[in-house]
């Protein structure tokens, strides 16, 4: 009878450790994050605030490198992070959320202040209700991963499509089956992070590695939310 409850004992101290490990695994990856979030509010602050720079930016050239330069990084930092200290990782993430914030300043322009910021914190609802969920529930997401990135690749395609159609039909509808698609992602995201955790838990090097992979993945997902339902929600400059 004592050896069943020293057993019992050990069994519930390695849960409470691991339960105390993924807190402080999940808490770094959305303090990633919200550092990557504040750092590409300010840069797109900064920029909106500049004329002179958002005319270099918008109206010449610049303006095909400042938007497709994050969804190269995406893919650049996804296979070469695995090969870098969690430090690097770590600038490199914020280097692009800088980057990000300033292919996204245009939004101060096209919409005002406090519609941005209505839109921003509906979004931050939205997504942590999302991200709980993915956190909590003990139905297995992940079926539902190849059917959302098929999704994200039909957006990229149809997104990039209307930039030289123009349609507002197809633009509706981008909007609206992205915003269902970054939902889906953050909840399934969200689980997938939980459970990189016990894959890589006994290696700290890989754990500060996948955590900021996580912070990058769920960043993106936020980003995009709120961009689609701001084309919703957002109020127009006249």
């Amino acid at each position: 009878m004592q050896e069943f409850h020293r057993a019992q004992a050990r069994v519930g101290t390695t849960d409470m450790s691991i339960d105390q490990g993924l807190r402080s695994y999940m808490l770094g990856v959305y303090n990633h994050m919200a550092i990557a979030m504040l750092i590409s509010g300010l840069v797109a602050l900064f920029a909106a605030s500049s004329p002179a720079l958002m005319q270099a930016i918008f109206t010449t050239p610049l303006k095909w490198v400042v938007m497709f330069a994050p969804l190269v990084f995406v893919f650049a930092f996804s296979m070469k992070i695995m090969s870098m200290s969690p430090s690097a990782a770590r600038w490199t993430f914020y280097a692009f959320s800088a980057v990000m914030g300033l292919s996204i300043s245009w939004i101060f322009l096209a919409f005002t202040a406090v519609s941005v910021l209505k839109v921003f914190f509906i979004t931050a609802a939205a997504f942590g209700g999302l991200s709980l969920y993915g956190y909590t529930t003990k139905r297995d997401l992940s079926p539902m991963g190849t059917f959302l990135i098929m999704g994200v690749i039909g957006l990229i395609i149809a997104s990039l499509a209307n930039l030289f159609f123009q349609s507002s039909a197809l633009a509706f509808a981008v909007n609206v089956i992205g915003v269902l698609i970054f939902a889906g992602l953050t909840a399934f995201d969200t689980q997938r992070i939980k459970h990189t955790y016990y894959q890589v838990a006994g290696d700290a090097t890989m754990a500060a590695r996948t955590s900021i992979l996580g912070a990058l993945s769920l960043y993106i997902n936020f980003l995009n939310l709120f961009m689609f339902l701001l084309q919703f929600l957002g109020t127009a400059r006249e």
